[in-house]
């Protein structure tokens, strides 16, 4: 009978050693669980955060690019006057060519 109660107590003692346990990881899991909210809440934020930045880089990118397409486009127009004016220049100078080859030519013949 002693051992009986011996044992019964050892068992007695477990099982108060077993809800301390429990308990214990109980505590734990609801602090880890408190921990992972946390970490989930950091990281929409910083997602959110992220995409805002985003944005804004964004924007900031498209009106440059913006900007350097409409300077294009003037340096462009500038060549496209430029080479207009050059075949004017080249089409009077190719006159006054034939202008003096035909005074030429009237000098040569008299």
């Amino acid at each position: 009978m002693a051992a009986l109660e011996t044992r019964l107590e050892e068992v007695a003692a477990d099982a108060a050693a077993a809800r301390h346990l429990a308990t214990a990881r109980d505590r734990d899991l609801a602090d880890l669980g408190v921990k992972v909210d946390a970490n989930r809440r950091a990281i929409n934020a910083l997602g959110q955060q992220s995409a805002a930045r985003f944005d804004r880089l964004e924007r900031r990118v498209d009106s440059l690019e913006q900007k350097m397409n409409d300077g294009f486009q003037k340096v462009d127009n500038g060549f496209i006057e430029m080479r207009a004016k050059f075949n004017q220049a080249a089409a009077g100078q190719q006159r006054i060519v034939e202008m003096l080859d035909t005074l030429i030519a009237r000098q040569g013949e008299e």
